[in-house]
């Protein structure tokens, strides 16, 4: 796994890989602990499918609480990236069961992969800001769910 640590500042698009890279790892293994340590204390985290902004890491932090309940064995791909100043854009797959009740719907139990594209600002070395863009209708195609049940 990439040294997050040894990153002082996200001068590079290296570097902003590689805090890009470490995070998808720590919440493909639900590690929030490791998430936070990635993410800056002023974090803010969007979800446009589901319309859920967090911010800061309190908020953040319940947050990924709440969904890797919901999809306890998360995992995501990225699998390509562009960049621009401190801005980085990443694409690829993530790979998700709804488990449980949500919204008073029970998924159909089986694994889903979708198209995603995640946003990415950095400060400090560290994940200031992380928009997480997913098709939304497969995934809920793919569940066994109607759309209007996911969205917060």
């Amino acid at each position: 796994m990439p040294d997050v640590n040894s990153v002082h500042t996200a001068s590079s698009n290296t570097d902003m890989q590689t805090i890009a890279t470490a995070l998808a790892v720590a919440k493909s293994r639900q590690d929030i602990d490791e998430a936070m340590r990635i993410y800056h204390p002023d974090i803010v985290l969007e979800t446009p499918p589901f319309g859920t902004v967090g911010r800061g890491a309190d908020e953040v932090r319940a947050q990924l609480g709440i969904f890797f309940q919901i999809f306890p064995d998360y995992e995501v791909a990225l699998e390509n990236s562009a960049f621009a100043g401190e801005d980085m854009i990443g694409w690829g797959r993530i790979r998700v069961t709804l488990t449980g009740e949500f919204a008073n719907r029970r998924g159909n139990g089986t694994r889903a992969e979708v198209p995603v594209f995640i946003v990415f600002r950095f400060r400090d070395g560290r994940c200031i800001y992380e928009s997480f863009n997913f098709d939304l209708a497969s995934l809920c195609r793919q569940s066994g769910l109607p759309a209007e049940a996911l969205v917060a």
